[in-house]
This record gives C-alpha cells, sequence and structure tokens, in this order.
C-alpha cells in the first residue's frame, strides 16, 4: 500500500513560480538549498520542483533572515524540531504497541 501524498507536499512548483510567490530571487533559493535549508526534487531534465509546503518553509527562512537570524541557527532550529517530532512519532508508535499488546491487538 503506497502512501497517497498530499497537495501541500507534491513536488510540482517550478523556482520561477516559488520565486514569484515568495519575493525570493532564484539565486536566494538556490542559495537556501546550499545551506540545507530547503530540498526540491530534480525532474528528469534537472529542474528544480517545489511543493507548497516549500514555499511556506522558504517564507519562513525569509522572515527569520529579516531578523537577523543566521542561515547555521535555522538549520539548527529544524534539527530540533525534526529531532522532536521524530521523538514524538516513536513514543506515539511504542504506546500504540503496548495498548496493542495489552488488548492482543495484531497487526494485519
Amino acid at each position: 500500500m503506497t502512501k497517497e501524498i498530499s497537495y501541500k507536499e507534491r513536488k510540482v512548483i517550478t523556482i520561477g513560480v516559488v520565486s514569484e510567490l515568495t519575493g525570493l530571487s532564484e539565486r536566494q533559493i538556490r542559495y537556501y538549498e546550499e545551506r540545507k535549508l530547503i530540498f526540491p526534487e530534480r525532474s528528469p531534465k534537472g529542474n528544480r520542483k517545489y511543493s507548497f509546503a516549500d514555499v511556506e518553509q522558504l517564507i519562513d527562512i525569509a522572515n527569520k533572515r529579516e531578523e537577523g537570524v543566521q542561515t547555521y541557527e535555522i538549520r539548527q532550529d529544524m534539527l530540533k524540531r525534526k529531532r522532536a517530532e521524530d521523538e514524538k512519532a516513536i513514543r506515539k508508535e511504542m504506546l500504540r504497541g503496548q495498548i496493542n499488546a495489552r488488548f492482543g491487538i495484531q497487526k494485519e
């Protein structure tokens, strides 16, 4: 069973459109990719493709940069939030396993 990707996560937007939506130059967008703050997919011809979630992330990055936050700090914050989300997912799965074991529920 494959997981359906939401419209927000589909990588279908070109860098030119992302530039228009965010007000960032294409060079700035590529720089944020170089700094590992954004992760576009590549089309078979090598063109970058972004999602609406990426656009939101870029707007957030631009706002933080305007406030004087360095890209290194933004990256560290992103990593910290990712770790917290991963830990929460692990705890949730462990709890689900404990409940299933307690009540004898089998995974199919």
